[in-house]
């Protein structure tokens, strides 16, 4: 009878390869997270510790900037853009300034988003000859940038941004930058979200700190505003 025969075994170096893909694979995964999570935590402390503003808590200023919202797909303020506008003539009736900058272009649909604004201020008393638009900005970045450049051209001294609540870390992280507000006086106000809805609120912060991550890693390095430093 002949003797059982003993279970091939696996030679060791045909395993070595497949344990040394993983871990290699292992590490990666590892450092890309361990590279989002840090991205993410500076965003967050740039947005926690945004600088405060250079302007006056309170008083007048020579224009009031109110940064673009999206439109609906018929050429309407959404209600985020509404509340950016009700804002704006609040302050305007207020007499916080005697002006108003609507910024923003056709970035989400075709509908230019200045245009909205300022036909609903329009609706709403404010005379168009107080009303200035930057029709081209499709960012941020170009709101402030543009709407800055038009406070330089004209000779303001001091402005006063308008937007969503959770925006405004972001835009004083901006408007600190040399870059930006240059000499410029400015002072942030946050548009109460009455017609905003909740599901926008609730991701708003997200959204922010994304954008945020982006900014730090990229656009800070690609987009700039040269000409405000003049």
């Amino acid at each position: 009878m002949p003797a059982p025969r003993k279970p091939a075994r696996r030679h060791p170096s045909r395993r070595k390869p497949q344990v040394g893909r993983k871990l290699k694979f292992l590490r990666a995964a590892a450092l890309a997270i361990a590279a989002v999570a840090a991205l993410l935590a500076w965003s967050w402390l740039d947005l926690h510790f945004a600088p405060q503003p250079t302007a006056a808590a309170a008083g007048p200023v020579d224009a009031l900037i109110v940064l673009g919202s999206p439109a609906d797909s018929d050429g309407n303020p959404k209600p985020a853009m509404q509340d950016r506008v009700n804002e704006a003539v609040a302050e305007y009736e207020r007499g916080t300034a005697n002006r108003i900058v609507f910024s923003g272009g056709a970035a989400h649909n075709r509908f230019v988003e200045a245009d909205v604004m300022a036909r609903a201020a329009i609706a709403q008393g404010v005379p168009p000859s107080a009303i200035y638009r930057d029709r081209a900005s499709r960012d941020t970045i170009q709101n402030l940038c543009n709407s800055l450049a038009l406070a330089r051209s004209n000779g303001w001294r001091s402005v006063e941004v308008i937007s969503g609540p959770a925006h405004l870390p972001r835009v004083r992280l901006l408007l600190a930058s040399s870059d930006f507000s240059g000499d410029l006086r400015w002072r942030t106000h946050p548009a109460p979200e009455i017609n905003t809805p909740a599901y926008y609120r609730t991701l708003a912060p997200a959204y922010e700190l994304l954008s945020t991550a982006h900014y730090l890693l990229w656009s800070r390095w690609t987009e700039s505003c040269p000409a405000l430093t003049n």
